[in-house]
């Protein structure tokens, strides 16, 4: 009777554990800003597609947005242009990708994805980037 109640108690404790060392990174949105503007808005300001501010979208829509993680209407992956080796690949031209070259993946878009969250047209301060 006694490994019936031990076996559930055990298993919640497991659960319980696990949900605390899984629990979410806490986003930096002044440094997500950081990489936006430096890395994303000099390289759209250079294309022909132009400036990405913050505030052309909705919380939800740059949500679906990185969710999908599509880039140039499919072409490309918005995970490619904050993956180590992107920054790498850039450093040399750019100091934001050099200051964050050793930043975890996940990380950085979460930073990122924090910043636009913060500055969409529905955000807590819709942000423009020039």
């Amino acid at each position: 009777m006694k490994l019936r109640t031990t076996l559930p108690v055990a298993a919640l404790l497991a659960l319980i554990g696990t949900s605390f060392s899984a629990q979410a990174y806490d986003a930096d949105w002044k440094r997500g800003r950081v990489y936006y503007r430096s890395v994303c808005t000099s390289c759209h300001t250079a294309s022909p597609v132009g400036s990405i501010n913050p505030s052309t979208k909705t919380k939800a829509e740059w949500g679906t947005y990185l969710l999908l993680d599509k880039h140039a209407k499919g072409k490309d992956t918005v995970s490619k242009y904050v993956s180590k080796s992107y920054r790498a690949s850039i450093k040399a031209t750019n100091k934001a990708a050099e200051k964050f070259a050793d930043t975890p993946d996940a990380e950085l878009l979460d930073d990122i994805k924090a910043f636009l969250i913060k500055g969409a047209k529905d955000g807590d301060s819709p942000a423009t980037c020039s």
